[in-house]
């Protein structure tokens, strides 16, 4: 799997389809966007090998390194086989963590989740009961203590990206900016918004129609970052404020997966304030 960043430029397409032909590269899939306002090119590219020249995934990057160099990309190269390592951080809420854990111990979720946190134990007994190890870190009232614990977990993990799966706390700006790029939030979404506490019970109030959530990576602006994926489901003048929790739980697990799933396959670029998402 390949996927770059660049300025956009003519020959981009015709130099990658020439480097893996060259070498036994046989294009399973390829898609590419042109940000003619931004002047950015994004791809992605599977391919299978066909070549022995192609079965080293060490020597196929030291090979590519020129064309990179030439166009000043910003990219990957990943063989089939690797995962990337997610660490999932909750707090009481289980829908989003089991969803997450039935489908990576199903097998239809490609990540190898390295453990979870959390600064409650609610979620320990389903955590480890999937055999995933699980890190109680409560705050009491040490916010950068507890979050220096979560980037130590982090690290001796070598954890790619940190899955907020409902954990309610608001990360500080200094962690938020050390895993930019690599932390991923799911928040429900109302037209019309309703932020803070007992939101589901203020759109009953407001009779909302459309309830739904978001999935984005996280920045310094609070459920502001550049978003992944969304889904909405109308609801009508019947649905009760717990129809409407029960639904909204369903879809903000849906929707992580989703995003979780896409990442994991290389299908998530980062452009600025937005994403380019390759389905």
């Amino acid at each position: 799997m390949l996927t770059l960043v660049c300025a956009d430029r003519v020959g981009i397409v015709a130099a990658v389809s020439q480097f893996l032909a060259e070498r036994g590269g046989f294009i399973t899939d390829s898609q590419q966007y042109a940000d003619r306002k931004a002047g950015r090119f994004f791809m992605r590219v599977a391919f299978e090998a066909t070549d022995a020249r192609m079965s080293d995934t060490q020597e196929l990057q030291a090979a590519f390194a020129a064309t990179g160099a030439e166009f000043d990309m910003d990219w990957r190269i990943s063989g089939a086989q690797e995962k990337p390592r997610m660490l999932l951080a909750v707090s009481k809420g289980s829908h989003c963590l089991a969803d997450l854990l039935h489908r990576w111990q199903t097998g239809t979720l490609a990540v190898d989740i390295m453990g979870v946190v959390s600064n409650h134990p609610d979620m320990r007994r389903i955590t480890e009961w999937h055999g995933i190890p699980y890190h109680e870190l409560p705050a009491n009232g040490d916010k950068a203590g507890q979050e220096a614990a979560i980037l130590d977990v982090f690290g001796r993990t070598r954890s790619d990206y940190l899955i907020l799966a409902r954990y309610m706390q608001v990360l500080s700006e200094d962690l938020v900016g050390r895993l930019e790029g690599r932390c991923v939030n799911i928040h429900h979404s109302f037209l019309p918004g309703f932020k803070g506490a007992r939101p589901y019970h203020r759109a009953h109030e407001r009779g909302v129609k459309l309830i739904g959530a978001t999935a984005h990576f996280v920045t310094a602006d609070l459920d502001e970052g550049p978003i992944i994926e969304q889904a909405v489901e109308r609801v009508d003048h019947r649905a009760t404020a717990e129809d409407m929790i029960r639904i909204g739980r369903d879809i903000e697990a849906q929707v992580l997966a989703r995003a979780v799933g896409w990442i994991a396959d290389r299908r998530v670029l980062l452009n600025g304030s937005k994403t380019v998402v390759f389905r």
